[in-house]
């Protein structure tokens, strides 16, 4: 059996890696999506822990990224403002989540040519289920999705008791949707991301 570094080595790499906005890249918790008012606040239009070394990690790999929203472009722009230019939005799609057009808009603006390799990361279940039913590797967020709901100070106020319920009964929803992997927020996806290169390889499909 080759040992797992000799795997990692030879892993297929990866095609696409598309991202949710909010719940996701940035807006902890996914609030934006209750608000009224078109202008995110202050908490969520900050990036979530791990998203900028996870996008700067993916461009220097040579990656092509996207993110996917379907708030008001308005907001959607407001909260997009923190994140580094190259990653770009996609179009909207003629169909809205949970169908699979958005994912594969979301491609075909990346110029990617086939379904193998592309990944799908997000907190939001809809999302999810639309790169299921588009045929990609999945990858739900526990904490920082719509599943938990809390804004980065909610979150910190909770006990590690109660953090770890939610973070529990969110990762429970998400692998009932079906998805491929569960982590708690971006900090923790490279390591994913190569768990699914090595799975791959190994002949598992999406």
């Amino acid at each position: 059996m080759p040992h797992a570094d000799a795997l990692a080595q030879t892993a297929a790499p990866l095609t696409a890696v598309l991202f949710g906005l909010s719940g996701c890249l940035v807006d902890f918790g996914a609030r934006t999506r209750l608000q009224t008012t078109t202008r995110p606040g202050p908490e969520q239009v900050r990036t979530t822990p791990g998203a900028l070394d996870t996008l700067r990690h993916l461009q220097q790999l040579g990656i092509p990224c996207a993110w996917l929203e379907q708030l008001p472009c308005a907001s959607s722009s407001h909260l997009a403002a923190a994140l580094p230019d190259w990653i770009k939005p996609t179009p909207a799609a003629p169909a809205p989540w949970p169908a699979p057009d958005a994912c594969w808009q979301a491609l075909m603006t990346l110029k990617v040519s086939r379904l193998e390799g592309c990944v799908l990361v997000s907190g939001e279940p809809q999302l999810l289920q639309s790169g299921l039913n588009a045929g990609l590797w999945t990858i739900g967020l526990a904490s920082c999705g719509s599943l938990c709901g809390l804004t980065p100070s909610e979150w910190q106020a909770l006990s590690q008791q109660e953090r770890e319920l939610k973070r529990g009964k969110a990762t429970l929803q998400l692998f009932g949707l079906g998805v491929h992997s569960v982590i708690d927020h971006l900090g923790d996806l490279n390591t994913c991301l190569a768990d699914i290169e090595l799975r791959r390889l190994k002949g598992e499909k999406p």
